[in-house]
């Protein structure tokens, strides 16, 4: 597990569109479909990263909260089968299941929609407008697994407030941290320089 801070795609960035296998209901799904009347959050994130699970049940409550403001919830897994299998999508339908996540959940094969996000960890939250564009990107909150700081949400959900407000978000905005995306050999956007 390498320790990884997100890399925070520039404010105002139009969210980059995508098709992806959603993994419980199997289909091919598009950013449009789940596009939020007031915003959409998307945030990658997997199934076996500690930074995740930490966040796992709060995460779901969050996107139930959002929900009732008309902002929707991506999930998006970007991690490579064959260093972690773990994070592959028939693991991805089980949780999802298990854990009754109210929100799609996508598997990224390619990485390409990670690249296009300049997604770095899991979690890695992107918070974007009514006209899908970027208003908040970075942590969830303060806590960290062992750190023993409580999980409000705190940063998400006061820019998911000010942005509701119609308000421009002038805090500081600080990095996600968690595991780094499990890049295919060769596809780090460091190897792509």
């Amino acid at each position: 597990m390498a320790l990884t801070e997100s890399y925070m795609l520039p404010l105002a960035t139009p969210a980059p569109p995508f098709s992806l296998p959603n993994v419980v209901t199997g289909e091919i799904q598009t950013l449009s479909q789940y596009q939020g009347k007031s915003g959409t959050l998307i945030v990658f994130m997997c199934n076996h990263c500690p930074y995740v699970i930490h966040l796992r049940a709060a995460l779901i409550q969050t996107a139930k909260d959002f929900s009732t403001k008309g902002v929707t919830t991506i999930a998006i897994s970007s991690n490579s089968l064959k260093s972690h299998p773990q994070d592959g999508p028939e693991a991805m339908k089980k949780l999802a299941e298990e854990a009754h996540f109210n929100f799609p959940y996508f598997f990224d094969e390619s990485q390409e929609v990670a690249h296009a996000y300049q997604a770095a960890c899991t979690p890695d939250f992107y918070l974007f407008d009514a006209d899908l564009k970027l208003y908040y990107r970075g942590r969830y909150d303060g806590s960290r697994p062992g750190n023993e700081s409580p999980i409000t949400g705190k940063d998400l959900h006061d820019a998911c407030t000010k942005m509701l407000q119609g308000k421009p978000y002038e805090g500081l905005q600080y990095p996600s941290m968690g595991c780094n995306i499990k890049w295919e050999e060769g596809n780090s956007p460091e190897d792509r320089l």
